[in-house]
C-alpha cells in the first residue's frame, strides 16, 4: 500500500466553529444484498455491529456506517485496510459481494465547537435539531454529495476527495465569525 496522503494536508480553520481535514483514514465499501452472516463479516472486519438504517456503529477508530440497504462503510486505520480487505474476501468467498479500498477517494473533516452544527445547517438541508448521536446523514452540503454524522461533540463529513478544496471552503465560509445563526 502505498504512504498515506491527506487530501489538503491537514488544513484547519478556527472561526466560531472549528473545521479540520483529517484524513488519510481507510475505507473500504462493502456491498453485498441478502447474504446471510454480514454481520459476522463486519464484526471480523472491523469490530463493530452491524448498524442499522442511517446509523454508524463506532468501536475506537473503527467504525461501521450504513450507506444504503446493500451498502456499507468500513472506516479503520489506513494501515489496517489491506488486512481487512483480506478477511472479508476469506469470509465471503463464494458469496457475491463488492469490497473496495477507496480511501484515497475521499476526504474526511472534523466540524467542532458549540456551534458545529450552525456551521451545516447553513449547508445542508437536515433537522439538526432531531439527530441523535449514531445517526448518519447522506446527503447534500450545497451542491456535492457528503455524509456526516455527530460524535464527540462536533461532526465528521465524509465527501469525495476530488471535491476536497470545495468543501473546505463551503465550511470555512460557514463557519465566519460573525455569521453565526441567530
Amino acid at each position: 500500500m502505498s504512504e498515506p496522503v491527506s487530501a489538503l494536508g491537514g488544513a484547519s480553520y478556527a472561526g466560531f466553529a472549528t473545521i479540520r481535514e483529517i484524513g488519510p483514514i481507510g475505507m473500504i465499501t462493502l456491498r453485498a444484498k441478502g447474504m446471510k452472516g454480514i454481520d459476522k463479516v463486519v464484526k471480523a472486519a472491523v469490530g463493530t455491529k452491524l448498524p442499522g438504517t442511517r446509523r454508524i456503529e463506532m468501536s475506537g477508530d473503527n467504525a461501521c456506517a450504513w450507506m444504503s440497504p446493500d451498502e456499507y462503510l468500513l472506516i479503520l486505520p489506513y494501515s489496517a485496510v489491506a488486512a481487512a480487505l483480506a478477511t472479508i474476501a476469506t469470509a465471503m468467498k463464494g458469496e457475491h459481494h463488492l469490497a473496495v479500498d477507496v480511501s484515497d477517494a475521499r476526504a474526511v473533516f472534523r466540524i467542532e465547537g458549540d456551534k458545529a452544527a450552525d456551521v451545516l445547517r447553513k449547508l445542508a438541508p437536515v433537522d439538526f435539531d432531531n439527530l441523535r448521536p449514531g445517526e448518519l446523514r447522506r446527503t447534500r452540503v450545497a451542491q456535492v454529495a457528503a455524509a456526516f454524522w455527530q460524535v464527540d461533540g462536533g461532526f465528521t463529513l465524509v465527501s469525495f476527495r476530488s471535491v476536497a478544496g470545495y468543501v473546505m471552503g463551503l465550511l470555512t465560509h460557514s463557519a465566519q465569525p460573525g455569521s453565526e445563526l441567530a
